[in-house]
């Protein structure tokens, strides 16, 4: 089981553009995948895929993408196009963890967090970051946990707690960690926040056999998570998550019988593999 993960964003007929957006803003970028109903495109060598879902779900801060860039000049160059009818959550500045970092929600309403590398040399990079808040707040750490149990080639290389005597004491102040091999980012997001992860932005596994759906499909959903529909479920934290076929693209774009994939697809929760290669007479 050593699929690589990768993030989904969720836009209302806009996925093209703004993959063309971002392709503009950050170096060694292209778009790979180019649909009505799906746009992919890679940042730094890492897949992100947009889907055009329509107006049912909307991206919000609780999943973020996490930018290092090569030099200040880069990321202030990367936080002005990205700003341009956006909203700062974050001003750009000199903070305690980075030389220059900031956040923002860009016009298609993509939250990023923008930072200069923490060492002269270190190869630019992007990885999803999860904000647990509100009623999620304080199970980072639990979260973490969960998914390295479930998840081969994982491991933990931060865990930053807050420092006792503090209001959040214990909690995740920040957290690298692998699941995969794939880099993710984890935080406790202390205080008032109108948001909660949803599926604006959720995580892609992609499978090679049965066996691996149903082995992440059941321990996700396990212990208070939920079955959706089409491959989509929410884990007992509300993070998003498509359990789907590694050639699932490849399926649906079948001229001739993609559009069967995409009628059996539409019937099911969990994704039956048997089911939709016989749909392309596999």
């Amino acid at each position: 089981m050593n699929n690589s993960i990768y993030p989904c964003l969720w836009f209302d007929g806009t996925a093209k553009q703004a993959a063309e957006f971002y392709c503009s803003v950050f170096k060694n970028s292209k778009i790979t995948v180019d649909t009505p109903l799906v746009v992919q495109f890679d940042l730094f060598g890492k897949k992100i895929m947009g889907l055009n879902g329509g107006p049912q779900f909307k991206i919000n801060p609780s999943i973020s993408l996490f930018v290092l860039l090569g030099s200040v000049d880069e990321t202030n160059a990367a936080w002005d196009k990205l700003a341009e009818g956006g909203k700062v959550l974050m001003p750009i500045d000199k903070y305690p963890w980075s030389e220059r970092y900031g956040w923002l929600q860009d016009k298609f309403g993509m939250t990023w967090q923008i930072s200069v590398v923490n060492n002269a040399g270190d190869s630019p990079t992007v990885t999803p970051s999860m904000l647990f808040t509100n009623s999620q707040f304080g199970r980072a750490e639990e979260a973490v946990k969960l998914y390295s149990g479930i998840f081969q080639d994982s491991s933990t290389s931060v865990m930053i707690h807050y420092p006792e005597g503090d209001p959040n004491a214990g909690k995740v102040m920040y957290s690298e960690f692998k699941l995969n091999g794939y880099n993710l980012i984890a935080m406790d997001g202390p205080g008032d926040h109108q948001y909660t992860f949803n599926e604006g932005v959720s995580l892609v596994v992609p499978c090679n056999n049965q066996e691996e759906i149903d082995h992440y499909w059941n321990s996700l959903i396990a212990n208070g998570g939920a079955e959706s529909m089409c491959g989509w479920l929410r884990d007992p934290f509300g993070i998003s998550w498509q359990i789907i076929p590694a050639d699932i693209g490849m399926w649906a774009s079948d001229p001739e019988n993609g559009q069967k994939v995409m009628q059996e697809l539409l019937k099911m929760k969990k994704l039956d593999m048997s089911v939709l290669k016989k749909a392309i007479g596999k």
